[in-house]
C-alpha cells in the first residue's frame, strides 16, 4: 500500500511539475509537426479518392484502402464534401490545434480544397 501511494504521489507531482513548465514550445511544435502530417495526408487521400473513383468523397468514412494510421485523421481534421470540390479544416495536431501553420500559394495549387481554415 505504502509503495502504491508513493508512486501515485511521484505521478502526481510529474503531472503538476510537467504542466507549470515551460511545455508549451514543445506541445506547439508537437501539435504542428502533427496537424501537418494529419492535414497533408487527408488532403493526399481525398484526391486520390478523386482520381480513382472520378468525384471526392462523400466522407473520411468512405475513403478506400486507407491505412490504419491514416485513419487517425478523423479525428484531426473536419471534411466536408461541395459541388464544386471539398473544405477541409485542421481541428486537432497532437493534443489541440496549432496556432501557426502555414502554406505557400504554390501548395493550394491543382487542389479540389476550396475553403480551408489552413488557407488564407
Amino acid at each position: 500500500m505504502k509503495h502504491t501511494l508513493s508512486i501515485i504521489c511521484t505521478i502526481l507531482f510529474l503531472h503538476i511539475f510537467c504542466s507549470s513548465c515551460n511545455l508549451g514550445g514543445i506541445k506547439e511544435q508537437a501539435n504542428k509537426q502533427f496537424g501537418d502530417q494529419h492535414f497533408k495526408t487527408a488532403i493526399a487521400l481525398i484526391e486520390l479518392h478523386k482520381v480513382r473513383f472520378g468525384t471526392y468523397p462523400e466522407s473520411l468514412d468512405s475513403l478506400k484502402y486507407a491505412g490504419d494510421w491514416d485513419k487517425i485523421i478523423n479525428g484531426s481534421v473536419h471534411y466536408e464534401k461541395l459541388d464544386s470540390g471539398y473544405v477541409l479544416d485542421l481541428v486537432n495536431g497532437w493534443i489541440g490545434k496549432p496556432n501557426t501553420l502555414t502554406y505557400p500559394d504554390e501548395f493550394w495549387q491543382g487542389l479540389g480544397l476550396v475553403k480551408s481554415n489552413m488557407k488564407p
